[in-house]
């Protein structure tokens, strides 16, 4: 059985040597780790014993691919390390452009808000409250104004009314007075009239 054995691996062997010649080229054509299994596999040889299918590969093939891997696995942590600081620097970049756009954000609305907003004895009101003010002030002075000429018209009726009142008054009193002093001179005449009488 050992010699069975032996013959077939002489064989594996011979036939080995020769394909992987051949095979070398197609494991540089792809490069790949998949490529270098799938060529590893086609130069494996097996056999069986004992009812057990082996498959034997040369070590140095096995070697080179292993080579490969650790290369593969060594440049994949370094381009995981390089893609994390990477990510870490994207992230800090993010936080401080989030933390300017917050800045940003909030001087817009404070500028928006100063825009809006009218100083009105020093305090911001917004505009549509300014106007609402401003529009109360003027309507309370024209009611005011209103309310004054009104007045001034009613009093100026009134004191035109007791000119004219006192104006005849006046007239009537005057009247009086001519007529008191016609009736005093009358009387002062008849008086005088029964003196010059009495002294014939």
């Amino acid at each position: 059985m050992k010699r069975i054995v032996l013959f077939v691996a002489l064989i594996f062997l011979s036939a080995h040597s020769t394909l992987s010649a051949q095979q070398q080229t197609s494991t540089e054509e792809d490069p790949t780790l998949v490529g270098q299994f799938q060529v590893l596999e086609k130069k494996s040889g097996n056999y069986r014993a004992n009812g057990i299918r082996y498959e034997v590969i040369r070590l140095v093939d096995l070697n080179r691919i292993k080579q490969n891997i650790f290369d593969s696995i060594n440049t994949a942590n370094s381009s995981i390390k390089d893609l994390t600081a990477t990510i870490e620097g994207n992230n800090t970049e993010i936080t401080s452009l989030n933390a300017k756009l917050q800045e940003t954000t909030e001087n817009l609305k404070k500028v928006t808000d100063e825009k809006d907003s009218i100083s009105f004895f020093g305090v911001l009101v917004g505009k549509a409250t300014y106007k609402g003010i401003l529009w109360s002030i003027i309507v309370g002075l024209l009611l005011m104004l209103f309310l004054f000429i009104y007045k001034f018209r009613n009093s100026n009726f009134l004191t035109q009314q007791a000119k004219t009142a006192l104006a005849d008054l006046e007239q009537e009193f005057e009247d009086h007075r001519r007529r008191a002093l016609e009736r005093e001179q009358k009387i002062s005449r008849r008086l005088q009239d029964e003196l010059n009488k009495s002294k014939k």
